[in-house]
Formats: C-alpha cells, sequence, structure tokens
C-alpha cells in the first residue's frame, strides 16, 4: 500500500472502509426468497427501505473522507463532484421509494413483495409506476456512480477522481463497495417494481410466445453477422437463458405445479435483468457535463418524481 507523504494517514485509511461496509451494509434488509417457511432475509425491519437509502447515503462520507484527505486535487474535485451528484439524486430516489410505500402501506421490504401479490407495481397506477420505476433507475445509476453519471471518476479531468491516489486492497475496498451498491439498487428496484421472489403470473400460451420470442432472437443473432460483435454476445445469452425460462414454465404450467420454479430463481433472475440494464447504459451512452447530470436531477427527476407521487396519492384517496 502507498500513503501519500502528506494524506491525512487515518482518514485516508479509513474512507475505503466506511465505502465497502456501507455498500455491504444494504444487503441487511434485502430478501432472496423463501424456503421451509421462512423469508431468506438477514433482517425484516419495519423500516427497510428507510434503512436502505440511510446505508446508500452513508456511501458520500467515506468518499468525501478520499478526496479530503489524499492530499491531491484531482481527488479533492472527484470527492466534491461526488458528494453533490450524490445528495442531488437521493431526492428523486426517495420520491420514487415514497411512491411505492404510499401503494403497499409499509416500508418493509417483505410488505412491500407481499403487497405486489395481486401485481407488480410496475403496472399499477398507469402509467405512474412506470414513471416512479424510470424515476427510480435513473437516480440509482447516479447514486452508484455509474455510466453516464460516472463524472466523479472522469479519467479525462480528473486522472481517477476520489481514489487518484488509493493502490493496492484499499483501491479494491473502494470497487467492492461500487458494486455491492449497485447490485443492491438492483436489487431493491426488483423487490419495489417487480415483485421480487415472487413468481409472475401469466398463461400458458404467453410464456409459449415469449419464449419463442427469445429463440427467435437467439437464433437470429446466432446465425448472422451480429454474432461478431462483442456487446451482442451478451443479449445472445440472455435470449437463449430467457428462451429455457419459459420452456420450463410452459412445462411446469402444464403439469400443474404451482410455483413452478423456486423463489431464489426468480429473484436473481430479475436482479441480473437490471444488471445487465445498468451495464448496457453504460456501454451506450456518452458521459454528461456536470450542468446537465444536476439539471436532470433539480429540473427533470424531482418535478416528475413529486407530480407522480402527488397524482397518484390524489387517485388512490379519490378510489378509495
Amino acid at each position: 500500500h502507498i500513503t501519500p507523504r502528506r494524506a491525512d494517514a487515518m482518514i485516508f485509511n479509513t474512507a475505503p472502509l466506511i465505502v465497502a461496509v456501507a455498500g455491504l451494509l444494504d444487503w441487511v434488509v434485502i430478501p432472496f426468497g423463501t424456503a421451509f417457511g421462512r423469508v431468506l432475509v438477514v433482517r425484516d425491519i419495519n423500516i427497510g427501505i428507510v434503512y436502505f437509502s440511510a446505508m446508500a447515503s452513508l456511501t458520500v462520507i467515506g468518499i468525501l473522507a478520499a478526496g479530503w484527505s489524499s492530499n491531491n486535487k484531482y481527488a479533492l474535485l472527484g470527492g466534491l463532484r461526488a458528494a453533490s451528484q450524490m445528495i442531488s439524486y437521493e431526492i428523486p430516489l426517495a420520491l420514487a421509494l415514497l411512491w411505492v410505500a404510499m401503494l403497499a402501506g409499509t416500508l418493509s421490504t417483505v410488505g412491500i413483495i407481499e403487497a405486489q401479490r395481486g401485481g407488480w407495481f410496475l403496472f399499477k397506477v398507469p402509467p405512474f409506476g412506470l414513471i416512479a420505476a424510470l424515476v427510480f433507475l435513473i437516480a440509482a445509476t447516479a447514486e452508484v456512480n455509474r455510466v453516464p453519471f460516472d463524472l466523479p471518476e472522469a479519467e479525462s479531468e480528473l486522472v481517477a477522481g476520489y481514489f487518484a491516489e488509493y493502490t493496492g486492497m484499499r483501491f479494491a475496498l473502494f470497487q467492492l463497495g461500487e458494486y455491492a451498491e449497485m447490485f443492491a439498487m438492483a436489487a431493491v428496484a426488483s423487490i419495489l417494481f417487480l415483485g421480487g421472489w415472487l413468481e409472475p403470473t401469466m398463461p400458458q400460451w404467453v410464456w409459449a410466445l415469449l419464449g419463442l420470442g427469445a429463440l427467435a432472437l437467439a437464433a437470429f443473432i446466432r446465425f448472422s453477422a451480429l454474432r461478431e460483435v462483442l456487446l451482442v454476445r451478451p443479449i445472445l445469452a440472455l435470449a437463449a437463458l430467457a428462451a429455457v425460462l419459459c420452456g420450463l414454465m410452459v412445462v411446469g404450467i402444464g403439469l400443474g405445479r404451482t410455483p413452478v420454479l423456486p423463489s431464489m430463481l426468480w429473484f436473481f433472475v430479475k436482479m441480473f435483468g437490471l444488471v445487465f440494464f445498468l451495464m448496457w447504459m453504460r456501454w451506450t451512452y456518452p458521459r454528461l457535463r456536470l450542468d446537465q447530470l444536476l439539471n436532470l436531477s433539480w429540473k427533470v427527476l424531482l418535478p416528475v418524481g413529486l407530480l407522480n407521487l402527488l397524482i397518484t396519492g390524489f387517485l388512490l384517496t379519490v378510489a378509495r
């Protein structure tokens, strides 16, 4: 490990631990499924999504500490950028969480999943469920500093951002915290809007059509010139996996099994699908400027999220 000569050694060494621990603590309230009549979760607390939001916010402290303690102007600028970005996008993220809590009537992650047995929140009060999901995904992408919101790590401007002076295991801890939080955001998105571990309830013929469509897409990619494109190969793998999954559902429904597949499998399929979406954004979109990034939060996501919450609340009140 290399510590800069004029760095604040104690804070410099503690900052990566704060980021890594905050990223891992997100998983305490995330349920993976059910087995033997029990919910597979470390701790089901009645304010689960508030706890998740609080743990995700702790990352800001570690990033600011890393930037300031490094005694490096690029690291300090990266830390300040990260703090302004994460604080700005926490508000739209909280509005999306409140939208889900309003429909579910609970802040517990397990309770939110159970409230979706009649249908995913993504399709509830259309189109407001879709709007809330988009606000959450965009804000979550900015929260974990993924492209196109990776301004704190802009190599062309800031060398490497707030961890410019870090090497070895301390650098690895930053990466661990970042990826742990990215997977946690995808897991929470699947819980909030896609029913978590709950199996989709669709007729057998719908599963058959989806499977044939996925199979046709996989065959088209496999036997066309697109198979040589590296970025298309993950899509080929996902299409093949979707075809197998739909085939299993068709057979299971035909045999009268309920549920057809294990709950944990559905949770991880949804979670990794959202992780793939976040990765796909990284391959597709260029990095935003700082003014564009902040304008998107304060002038677009914040008013859209607030209006979405107010209109949905009004409609639910009228319906009751």
